[in-house]
């Protein structure tokens, strides 16, 4: 077992820690004893993770004397994350009796957090929820403050609740078992932290993004670490969204558009929703006049090298791109307030701030330019 990094979310009597390292799935039992009312679980995966790490998971509940009372595994991708699935997942669970004093373990990436952290919120009334998140995105950012949801026909995560976990165990030795494609839709989440606050981690990140992506441990502790504290910080001073927490949705209002327009199938990961989203976050801010050109561009230059989109995703919707279908996505964004569309803005880079000055004029602009040049 090599060695660990606590970072401790801050929430009163809903507290919890995030433990990175590598090995902790398979000695989850040690870190989870602690924090269960009873030494009783649920396990909720996908077929994709099953496969991989579930095994090793039962192994370490069963050496440290933790039953497992059910074990839940649904289909991978963003279209498990809906209201059929979320019968299902609470069925089983309810079949396998459940109790409150009892934990459910959310096995694998965002999809799954997201799902089984509501699914655990609403069963009885609340059960606890534990996080081990298995791809990049989900350890540095779905899995921790709490967030819950499931997507409908209107956007995603549009039905769901704030349920903070007990623990969050990110494992960032089963990073090495990511399809190259998810480990990038991941990394976009880590670029959001340098861009939306912290400069000097994107010029780490410029120097030490190519070693993330090829595998050296290090660089890759180094940046779950640096995304994890920075989400950590951010929910523990604004755990209900109410004020600085927005920020995280840097480059969302955008990404969660295109995701939509696109049916939330294989076709674009949010991610790399959120990639195509920052630029255009970015680019919107120059137009407006806040933001220096130059800095946009190390965005989009940065993107690339790692081989994420910076503009439009290759694949399109049947008769193409749209720019005012997508502004009808945005009108239905969780940050919509009296009708009046909110973006997240830059004054550069790691210098973001929420904005309810945009106009619908403003986005159609940004949205026509990235046509004509895709």
């Amino acid at each position: 077992m090599s060695s660990v990094a606590t970072i401790h979310v801050a929430l009163g009597e809903r507290s919890y820690d995030v433990v990175v390292g590598s090995g902790l799935v398979a000695d989850a039992g040690r870190h989870l004893k602690p924090v269960l009312a009873r030494p009783a679980v649920a396990i909720v995966t996908d077929a994709n993770v099953a496969k991989l790490h579930l095994p090793a998971l039962q192994a370490a509940l069963t050496r440290d004397g933790i039953a497992v009372a059910a074990t839940v595994v649904l289909p991978p991708g963003e279209a498990t994350k809906d209201v059929p699935y979320l019968m299902q997942v609470l069925d089983e669970l309810l079949a396998a009796r459940i109790e409150r004093t009892d934990t459910v373990l959310a096995l694998g990436g965002g999809v799954i957090g997201d799902l089984t952290g509501f699914a655990a919120s609403v069963l009885r009334r609340g059960v606890a929820v534990a996080q081990i998140p298995t791809s990049l995105l989900a350890q540095v950012d779905a899995s921790i403050g709490g967030k819950t949801g499931i997507d409908t026909r209107f956007g995603k995560n549009l039905i769901g609740t704030f349920h903070q976990p007990r623990i969050v165990l990110a494992d960032v030795g089963v990073l090495g078992t990511l399809p190259q494609r998810e480990l990038l839709a991941g990394y976009a989440e880590v670029v959001k932290y340098g861009l939306l606050g912290d400069a000097r981690f994107f010029d780490w990140l410029e120097t030490n993004g190519a070693s993330v992506m090829q595998g050296d441990a290090a660089a890759r502790t180094y940046a779950v670490l640096a995304s994890a504290r920075m989400k950590a910080e951010i929910v523990a001073g604004d755990e209900r969204e109410s004020g600085r927490r927005a920020l995280l949705n840097l480059g969302h209002t955008f990404g969660h558009a295109l995701e939509a327009e696109l049916g939330y199938d294989n076709r674009l990961l949010h991610g790399e929703a959120v990639a195509c989203g920052m630029v255009m976050a970015f680019d919107l801010s120059v137009r407006m006049g806040l933001c220096p050109a130059p800095d946009a561009e190390r965005v989009r230059r940065h993107l690339r090298a790692v081989g994420l989109p910076a503009g439009l995703p290759g694949e399109a919707p049947d008769g193409g791109w749209n720019p005012r279908r997508l502004l009808e996505h945005m009108r239905q964004d969780k940050k919509v307030s009296g009708g009046t569309l909110t973006f997240i803005l830059v004054r550069g880079i790691g210098k973001s701030f929420v904005s309810r000055e945009v106009t619908e004029a403003d986005v159609l602009s940004v949205l026509d330019s990235v046509l004509l040049a895709a």
